[in-house]
């Protein structure tokens, strides 16, 4: 028995969405750049480790895929959904120490906005390139 295919949604209902989406993945995206740079400049305790390594350590996964995040890449979206975890699970393990609570706190609150967004932001661009290839018309 073949299987129906999937009924594409129309693109007056994708357009809005797939620009919110991007909007709110960069959004989540540079806020995340953004908490963990002012964390280490100003509040953690890194107990005499050199900031500037710290800091890079943290951002370079964030770095990697910057230039498709800004381009608008479906697949650095996609791939920045694999890079955030680790900040996701970073952040579960920083809440539940009292002195990092809402660093951590914010940290998954931050990367879990950044990977909903880019995930739905991954689905519906991929839905609205194969609506206007004439697919599903």
């Amino acid at each position: 028995m073949a299987k129906k295919p999937k009924v594409l949604p129309p693109l007056e209902w994708l357009e809005p969405r797939v620009r919110a989406t991007r909007v709110l993945s960069l959004v989540g995206f540079f806020s995340l750049m953004a908490l963990l740079t002012v964390n280490n400049l100003w509040f953690a305790n890194l107990h005499g480790a050199r900031v500037g390594v710290i800091l890079a350590i943290e951002l370079v996964p964030l770095l990697l895929v910057l230039p498709g995040m800004l381009m608008g890449s479906a697949r650095a979206h996609a791939w920045t959904c694999f890079v955030v975890n680790l900040y996701f699970i970073k952040g579960v393990l920083a809440a539940f120490d009292p002195a990092r609570a809402l660093l951590g706190w914010l940290e998954v609150g931050i990367s879990l906005v950044l990977f909903v967004s880019a995930l739905l932001f991954v689905r519906w661009r991929f839905q609205y390139e194969r609506r206007v290839a004439g697919e599903g018309v």
